[in-house]
């Protein structure tokens, strides 16, 4: 059992009154109650639940009504004890007591104020450092559209004054898109820049002379998508100090803009020496336990099917909402994504419980952080509590709860040798259109850590709306009659995999050879650069990008990279991260070769990596 004596005697009686609630097992052919599993959604994505983020304490009690369940149903811990299985992960990061920033200009020292004057980012590394100032522009190279703030310029081990967002941000013909911001405008993109070309720190200021009616606030910390660790200083400071520097220089501030934005060239110049920043940026990363929760029902074998969903959501956003200015203040409730997957397992456990024993067994798993990056599948796969290649296939359930049309989407159909032949049977049984998404097993959701070990998978998802990741997906919005059919539908397939006679052989499915086809739900054909072709591997590590899988027929396949190689270093310049990575990927185009180191056990393996079109 987890060892959270704090908790234990809530726990105990989350336990208790869910055993004393929860009907008897569903028997015979009843199918799947949608009040029953209407009324799971509702607790799982209840306001006091608070959105389920990982690391907090409502994704906590989420797991224990979760493993409550499990064990009214009659399903085992995998282990004989827990229902439990804990991992680590960083979820965020929080200010320090020792942030402080100032700089010294004509003899004078002036100290900013943490929170009102300046303010780290989360990304941002720590240390001490002191150097002069170079203004860099947006801080952007786009050699896409011939521009670049660094051309000429040397930072090395300087801090970079860089502006918030691009030029011409609101020239619709501008070859930055014009209304809708490129990458080049984002934080760690800024960030990983600055690195590359040597910077000891960035400086972020508002570019206010674009908008006059905003009042120049500061970056609230801990909104800010990026790495944990960017391995470069980055902090903001009130525009105002800027603007003195730079007027100080003999420049002005709001002119260098308009001129940017009049003629895409850049007006970087390095600022007297005689202005020097000192700044000490003290960010504590916050490093939670967090819990998978699995629940086991013995076949007569010790084969067995996964049925998986997570149960983790997006608390109240942060920087994952997609409505910032709910972001950190409304809780995003999480009912489709993933509450309705979640619900599902719950009571696919209980229909299977009250059928027959049957030739293979299954684990039922809810997974915490896959809103992180498929934290808690990877690490499952990675320490499995029952061996890997006993399981036949892995079932994902992610957004099922919101079937439109009778629609519903359905992945991984090419990892299976005969998932096809058993699968279209039980389809034709339903009055629905089944749309076969992809057939590789990768994707955005748990079930490529399966496909990564070689699991054959199937990815069941009821499509996007317009209130994924928002405030707005509500319990209410729910379909329980239609979403209750496809668990039926689940079922029978779950039953098929569990008794047919020969198990699914794992297929490697090559990428189509027509850019355009067997496209994955979500996929884009724009802003990520090229084709490589693997599979990072979300686990933390110190330096680098672990690779979980190389895709077959893919670059990366080609150069002979393989699962487990720990990227380092692309095209000359270091990884320390996946940001660094899809930066440095995104500067390529299709047709262009590069050189990557990767580490390989203790020997580092240089490979030449052709880059194709992305598929």
């Amino acid at each position: 059992m987890r060892r959270r004596n704090h908790l234990v005697p809530y726990v105990a009686s989350i336990l208790v009154l869910a055993a004393q609630a929860a009907p008897p097992p569903t028997t015979g052919n009843e199918g799947i109650d949608p009040h029953r599993y209407l009324e799971h959604i509702k607790y799982l994505a209840s306001v006091d639940m608070r959105g389920r983020a990982t690391g907090s304490p409502e994704l906590e009690r989420a797991a224990d009504y979760i493993a409550a369940q499990f064990r009214a149903i009659g399903l085992q811990p995998v282990d004989g004890k827990s229902y439990f299985q804990a991992f680590q992960v960083t979820t965020n990061a929080k200010l320090g007591h020792a942030n402080h920033f100032e700089y010294v200009e004509a003899g004078k020292t002036i100290s900013l104020k943490t929170g009102e004057d300046f303010v780290p980012f989360n990304f941002s590394a720590r240390g001490k450092l002191s150097g002069s100032v170079v203004f860099a522009g947006y801080g952007i190279t786009a050699p896409e559209y011939n521009y670049d703030d660094y051309a000429g310029l040397d930072v090395k081990d300087k801090l970079v004054l860089i502006l918030r967002h691009e030029p011409q941000e609101f020239d619709e013909t501008s070859v930055f898109a014009g209304k809708v911001y490129t990458e080049h405008a984002q934080f760690y993109s800024k960030a990983v820049n600055a690195k590359i070309h040597g910077a000891l720190g960035v400086i972020l200021i508002n570019d206010v002379f674009n908008h006059r009616t905003e009042s120049d606030q500061l970056e609230k910390f801990g909104r800010t998508v990026g790495p944990n660790d960017a391995g470069i200083p980055f902090v903001e400071i009130k525009a105002d100090a800027a603007q003195r520097w730079i007027a100080d220089a003999g420049n002005n501030l709001d002119e260098m803009g308009a001129a940017i934005d009049r003629d895409l060239k850049p007006r970087s110049f390095a600022l007297p020496e005689k202005l020097q920043v000192h700044e000490n940026v003290d960010i504590e990363r916050v490093v939670k336990t967090v819990h998978n929760v699995a629940g086991y029902l013995p076949g007569e074998t010790d084969e067995y099917v996964i049925i998986g969903a997570h149960y983790d959501h997006l608390g109240l956003g942060e920087q994952f909402s997609m409505a910032p200015s709910l972001a950190g203040t409304t809780v995003h409730p999480g009912a489709d994504d993933n509450a309705s997957g979640t619900a599902g397992v719950i009571e696919l456990a209980r229909w299977f419980a009250g059928q027959p024993k049957q030739k293979r067994g299954i684990l039922f798993m809810t997974f915490a952080g896959e809103e992180l990056g498929l934290l808690g599948s990877s690490f499952y796969v990675n320490h499995p509590e029952l061996p890997t290649n006993k399981a036949v296939a892995m079932i994902n359930l992610d957004m099922i709860g919101r079937v439109r049309e009778g629609k519903v989407y359905v992945g991984g159909l090419g990892t299976g040798s005969n998932l096809r032949a058993t699968l279209e049977p039980i389809l034709a049984h339903y009055p629905m259109h089944i749309d076969f998404s992809d057939t590789t097993g990768y994707g955005s959701s748990d079930h490529t850590s399966f496909t990564t070990k070689q699991v054959p998978v199937l990815f069941f998802f009821s499509g996007l709306h317009g209130d994924y990741h928002k405030p707005s997906d509500t319990w209410d919005k729910i379909d329980a009659p239609d979403a209750a059919k496809l668990l039926d539908m689940i079922a029978e397939v779950g039953n098929a995999l569990r008794e047919e006679a020969e198990r699914p052989l794992f297929v490697r499915v090559k990428e189509p050879e027509n850019p355009h086809a067997g496209m994955a739900v979500g996929s884009s054909q724009s802003g990520y650069g090229p084709e490589f072709g693997s599979v990072p591997d979300f686990t933390e590590i110190p330096h680098g990008v672990r690779f979980a899988d190389i895709r077959a027929g893919t670059p990366a396949a080609q150069a002979g990279l393989k699962a487990g190689d720990i990227l380092v270093e692309f095209d000359g310049k270091p990884i320390d991260n996946l940001y660094d990575f899809t930066y440095a990927l995104r500067s390529k185009k299709p047709g262009d070769r590069v050189t990557v180191r990767v580490l390989r056990g203790t020997e580092t393996v240089t490979a030449s990596v052709l880059l194709r079109e992305r598929k």
